[in-house]
């Protein structure tokens, strides 16, 4: 399998056709905002390629000093699910950037049995994929993750530093003060906000 930088229109047609249907809306930021990243050199836009044929995806925030990655998303296509890529991906994206920042949906009482279980899952997976989870958490526009790494740096502070460098150097601190909690205290109740609103994403705080 190889990994293929797509370009504004392919980025364009895979957000429409597959990340639509494949995240929810809450989790999914706008298209838009995605071409800023690209215009200013922060953003990779992978397809997942095996025989010239497309069957994944990965969306890659990069730091300004490019040290790491952070999986935005990461996408099998309809049919070639279940069938072990979501791993073999991960580990070309390891290659590739030598250490990758993740999120994963934290199970919530307030969620169903169904949606944590799955919750659960996707976070195992992650392990078995070599990532660990972080000693803090995160709220992104809302929404409570696990933090996840996978590298060689095992000073979570270290890590924790670069993860949200990822953010702040990206977001204005007003827009990181309103939207992005990272790390998220223990007892520190998640800010209601709007899910990947375009106003958030100006032209950058580059």
């Amino acid at each position: 399998m190889e990994l293929r930088q797509l370009d504004k229109e392919e980025l364009t047609a895979l957000y429409r056709n597959e990340m639509t249907a494949d995240f929810p809306r809450s989790e999914l930021k706008p298209l838009a905002a995605m071409l800023r990243l690209m215009d200013l050199g922060r953003y990779d836009p992978l397809a997942v390629t095996d025989g010239g044929e497309t069957v994944g995806y990965a969306m890659m925030w990069l730091p300004q000093d490019r040290t790491g990655a952070l999986l935005e998303y990461l996408g099998v296509l309809r049919g070639r699910r279940n069938g072990g890529l979501g791993g073999q991906i991960l580990e070309l994206l390891a290659a590739r950037y030598g250490q990758l920042f993740g999120e994963a949906e934290a199970p919530d009482p307030q969620a169903s049995p169904e949606e944590n279980s799955l919750r659960r899952r996707r976070i195992a997976f992650y392990e078995r994929s070599g990532f660990r989870v972080l000693d803090y958490l995160c709220a992104l526009f809302g929404v409570r993750f696990h933090c996840l790494y996978r590298g060689p740096e095992a000073d979570d502070r270290k890590v924790e530093a670069m993860h949200r460098g990822v953010y702040a150097q990206y977001f204005s601190p007003a827009h990181m003060q309103r939207y992005i909690q990272l790390p998220l205290g223990p007892d520190e109740a998640v800010k209601p906000a709007p899910a990947w609103v375009e106003e958030a994403y100006p032209g950058g705080a580059d």
